[in-house]
């Protein structure tokens, strides 16, 4: 009967979220890990065949890091946001539309998904501006940490149309984004993924977006794992950022979760997507594994 349990535990979630869209960002570091991207490839599978929507964006930072250095090309990064040249913008599209798209598609073949592999430009759904030069502030700076940068070929995004992956959706297949959108003229830009997918879980109307990365969640403390903030809310990042715990690429995992919540996405939840089944154990028990943040606690 103990083995049971857990298994009314997860239909019970089961029920709830059937015919929901989940949102699910995956970085470039789990990516980078054959076991955990077949990990999780299995989880988007069973959420999947049990009728919950899912959309995938992804990430490839480590990747394009990587390649760039084998190339020399230089990396700048200002407040966990990539500066974006024209040689770099080049090796994004080889890295994110190429290698990495298709190796998370091949991996969701791989366990019965009908997988998708898209950009923002594909049928126009994602569409942004260039950056304009804006002055940046980064909380680890000393001092205050701002200055004028100009992020080069990187977009905001401007639209979401959710027809193209509505379309693919109801036709029983999982769109798979790359963090590349286009201008209405057709120029490719570098987008942050996490900003991709915060776009698309508003536009979709998505019952959770969930950031599976390679922390735990939402640290009090970067530097002690057991300091894990497993429920907050936007007051709740709003003072952990004041307070400087939170810096680099964590800053713009947490602006894209303030513009889900914002945008009317109910549940946000950050988790460690390299542990085996940390999908599921967020999802279908109480307890969870992750960080999970609303808008309000005392709405929630």
């Amino acid at each position: 009967m103990n083995r049971i349990l857990p298994l009314l535990d997860a239909a019970a979630y089961i029920r709830l979220f059937h015919a929901k869209t989940i949102v699910l960002k995956v970085s470039g570091s789990i990516l980078a890990d054959d076991r955990a991207r077949a990990a999780l490839a299995e989880d988007v599978s069973l959420l999947h065949h049990v009728g919950i929507r899912m959309v995938l964006v992804h990430g490839g930072g480590p990747q394009l890091d990587a390649l760039a250095g084998q190339l020399e090309v230089p990396r700048e990064v200002v407040a966990g946001r990539r500066v974006t040249d024209a040689r770099t913008l080049d090796l994004a599209k080889m890295v994110f539309r190429g290698k990495l798209n298709s190796d998370l598609v091949t991996a969701l073949t791989a366990v019965g998904v009908r997988a998708v592999g898209l950009s923002g430009a594909d049928g126009k759904s994602i569409l942004a501006t260039k950056r304009p030069p804006r002055t940046m502030r980064d909380p680890s700076i000393p001092g205050g940490g701002e200055q004028l940068v100009d992020f080069g070929f990187v977009g905001d995004v401007d639209t979401v149309d959710k027809t193209l992956p509505t379309l693919l959706l109801d036709a029983g297949m999982v769109p798979v984004y790359c963090s590349l959108a286009c201008t209405e003229g057709g120029q490719l830009l570098n987008v942050n993924a996490d900003t991709i997918a915060a776009k698309v879980a508003v536009a979709l109307g998505a019952e959770k977006l969930i950031l599976a990365t390679s922390v735990s969640g939402l640290l009090e403390d970067v530097n002690d794992p057991r300091r894990l903030v497993s429920y907050g809310d936007l007051g709740t990042v709003e003072e952990l950022v004041r307070q400087g715990a939170v810096s680099g690429g964590m800053l713009p995992k947490l602006s894209a979760c303030t513009d889900a919540l914002k945008g009317g996405v109910p549940r946000v939840h950050l988790i460690d997507g390299t542990r085996a089944h940390s999908l599921l154990l967020e999802l279908f028990t109480n307890e969870g594994c992750g960080t999970m943040l609303v808008a309000r606690r005392e709405e929630a």
